[in-house]
């Protein structure tokens, strides 16, 4: 109470809230009224807001905003999801190997005329087994992403059996990355010249089961499929 019996007003004195880089900023804006001031004012404040935190950041792993995932921890997409060939320059160089197989589905009277060696156009398996080591050495012009490696080795067995002709390829490098997609682009090659030399007796021939069998070398060392 004052001396006129009056309550008294407290006083204290005034709370003001910190600044923020945002108040920093406006504060440091030019005079648009002083001559030759020719700054934005919104720059300042928009490099403000930007600099501060975000309010809610994204979660141990996931990707900030704007930004694409890499989709399935695909290697050969960025986090642009742009495509992108992988860099292996800073892996070890090993001897490494990988054998692809697949089938030529053929019907009775193709399968009898390789058997004879009657295939009017001539010797089929030996077209194919060619047409697949040359395949394996072009497999960098026909998948995008593949490296171009040393290819010291490809090997090709053709069987004959009675439902069509069985491939394997076996392809050997010493280098930074490994060959499994020249072993299965050697596969589809020499089956596809297959068809060529016997569509003439087998217009439905079909290339079949194309997988990877077993890989050898590099980090993972031996895998073979179950």
């Amino acid at each position: 109470m004052n001396e006129g019996g009056k309550p008294s007003q407290a006083t204290s004195d005034p709370v003001v809230p910190p600044r923020t880089a945002v108040d920093e900023a406006i504060g440091s804006l030019p005079d648009p009224a002083q001559p030759g001031s020719d700054a934005s004012p919104g720059s300042a404040v928009d490099e403000a807001i930007g600099s501060l935190p975000d309010p809610d950041p994204p979660a141990a792993g996931q990707p900030a905003a704007g930004e694409q995932p890499r989709l399935g921890g695909l290697t050969h997409l960025d986090r642009a999801g742009q495509a992108r060939m992988v860099d292996v320059s800073g892996k070890n160089v090993t001897a490494r190997t990988a054998t692809a197989t697949g089938r030529v589905l053929l019907s009775r009277e193709a399968v009898a005329a390789l058997r004879d060696r009657a295939v009017p156009k001539g010797d089929a398996l030996a077209v194919a087994r060619i047409a697949a080591i040359q395949g394996a050495k072009r497999t960098p012009d026909l998948v995008p992403l593949a490296h171009p490696i040393g290819l010291h080795a490809v090997a090709v067995e053709l069987i004959v059996a009675d439902d069509g002709v069985d491939i394997a390829v076996t392809t050997r490098t010493a280098d930074r990355t490994g060959v499994e997609m020249e072993a299965l682009t050697a596969v589809v090659t020499g089956g596809l010249a297959l068809i060529d030399m016997i569509k003439a007796i087998d217009p439905a021939a079909v290339i079949s089961d194309v997988k990877v069998v077993e890989k050898t070398g590099g980090k993972t060392g031996l895998w073979r499929r179950p």
